[in-house]
């Protein structure tokens, strides 16, 4: 046992009463940060069923990154229950209308008790952890009670390297003992193997194997028919600080007769950002209305969740959010799958691979700031055959990178194989 590991649970046992605090403190935003308080401190562990087969996404664009992986898993190994954790109410509800016939709820904190109440419990037979969620107490929780347990659709950015480097001596342990690492590119493989991952491989993003429900491509098409004649911008998990970015230059530099579809990535935040809206003197109508979008609206705020591939499907140019300030990105993939053409900000560290090939195959463009970017949607807009040649090169290039879900699946089961576990079929 790694000597770290000891001092780092009484710190978890110290940080309850701040997790408690900081709960409370956003279900004063957002309710549901207040439900449920006995899975994440394993308060009371009431398994419907054991030995399953365990992923855990920490949030919504995880759970549904894992969509195709677990089809997969689940066609390779049909008799295992499916388990389900996050860490977020809305990655929960993501996972409880994707995977309605899964036992859905909260990973624990990682404080050494509530992680063994929880795995004593449920006594998984495989865990998969997908993309960046090393928690050295259930790694170590796992390997004492042979669970086998997989990163997958793994990914470290040179920021998070850094960051980890500094507790390697907790980390490094942590890594050693998973059973493998699925990592996305060459970069993150060498980074997790510096890093102390003893067996990684390149299998690739399994977020290019997620297919566009078509429920939501077909109500984004009843979108659109709604709207009429105008044009459609989508900016799309977008996060704090960037919607007033947006509206400032939108207000001042808009395309004429262009409607302007803001979907902020958190749900606790629409009321905040339909204000904004207001501020500016926008004409505002919110999708939670019901209400068909009038010919007059300027802004229409996708306060709703679930429905993201829907807004993209709608759109003729998408900007994909968390990019425009320095926090990393959010999803190019899901847009460009739908063949809408991209625009992003220069923040894509947590999507470096995806938004460089993007940028290579003439799927996306890159913009430096707000104005660039309300400047590029202008010039863009007025481009019906270089907006045309974007559609094109988006579909080819969410195509072209597929199949990651059967290399990861391929991986796990040839390591399940070498340390002789056997799983019902």
């Amino acid at each position: 046992m790694s000597f770290w590991r000891s001092p780092y649970s009484a710190l978890w046992r110290l940080l309850s009463p701040l997790a408690k605090a900081y709960l409370r403190r956003r279900g004063k935003r957002s309710p549901a940060y207040l439900e449920h308080w006995d899975e994440r401190f394993s308060t009371r562990t009431e398994a419907r069923q054991q030995n399953a087969l365990w992923i855990h996404a920490v949030s919504v664009g995880e759970t549904r990154a894992a969509l195709p992986l677990v089809a997969e898993l689940r066609r390779r190994w049909p008799q295992l229950p499916l388990l389900l954790t996050q860490m977020t109410p809305t990655g929960r509800a993501t996972a409880l209308e994707l995977y309605p016939d899964a036992e859905v709820r909260y990973l624990p904190y990682d404080s050494r008790e509530a992680v063994q109440r929880f795995l004593d419990a449920y006594r998984p037979r495989v865990g998969i952890l997908m993309e960046t969620e090393i928690w050295p107490n259930l790694i170590h929780g796992c390997a004492e009670r042979d669970i086998p347990l997989f990163l997958a659709n793994a990914r470290l950015s040179e920021k998070s390297l850094r960051g980890y480097r500094r507790v390697s001596a907790l980390i490094s342990p942590a890594l050693g003992c998973l059973t493998g690492v699925a990592a996305q590119t060459e970069d993150d493989a060498a980074r997790l193997s510096s890093l102390g991952a003893a067996d990684v491989q390149v299998c690739g993003n399994t977020k290019f194997d997620f297919v566009p429900p078509a429920g939501k491509v077909e109500l984004g098409r009843a979108f659109r028919e709604a709207v009429g004649e105008r044009k459609v911008v989508v900016c799309g998990s977008t996060r704090e600080g960037e919607e007033a970015l947006i509206l400032d230059a939108w207000a001042a530099h808009s395309p004429s007769d262009v409607l302007l579809v803001l979907v902020p990535r958190h749900p606790e935040r629409f009321d905040a950002v339909a204000a904004l809206v207001a501020e500016r003197g926008l004409a505002l109508q919110r999708r939670s209305e019901g209400m068909a979008i009038g010919r007059q609206t300027g802004v229409w705020l996708g306060d709703s969740m679930g429905e993201l591939f829907a807004y993209y499907a709608m759109a003729d140019l998408a900007f994909v959010g968390g990019s425009l300030l320095p926090l990393g990105g959010q999803n190019l993939i899901e847009p460009a799958s739908v063949g809408v053409p991209v625009l992003f900000g220069p923040s894509m560290f947590n999507f470096a691979e995806a938004s460089r090939l993007a940028l290579a195959a003439g799927a996306a463009r890159e913009v430096a700031d707000a104005a660039a970017l309300v400047d590029a949607c202008r010039t863009l807009l007025g481009d019906d055959a270089g907006r045309y040649a974007m559609h094109e090169a988006a579909l080819a290039f969410s195509r072209s990178h597929q199949g990651a879900c059967s290399r990861i699946a391929d991986y796990v089961e040839a390591r399940l194989a070498a340390q002789g576990v056997s799983l019902p079929r």
